[in-house]
């Protein structure tokens, strides 16, 4: 019984993560760039490690993007 219940969390999970990973237009993009801007002033001019989270995985997505339309 827990393991049905530890999948379908898992399901739910990766099914929300898949939503989420959504291709963003420009003007999201650059919002997400002006708020990982403010975020770095916060930090006293140091990118947190969310925001190079981030920044990696956009990276990775557009190497992906690239790689299937051609």
């Amino acid at each position: 019984m827990k393991r049905r219940a530890i999948w379908a969390v898992l399901a739910a999970t990766l099914a929300i993560g898949t939503t989420a990973c959504e291709k963003q237009g420009p003007v999201e993009r650059a919002g997400e760039e002006v708020d990982e801007a403010v975020d770095t002033i916060k930090h006293g001019g140091e990118e947190s490690t969310a925001n190079k989270v981030d920044d990696a995985l956009d990276e990775a997505r557009d190497a992906v993007e690239d790689k299937t339309k051609n």
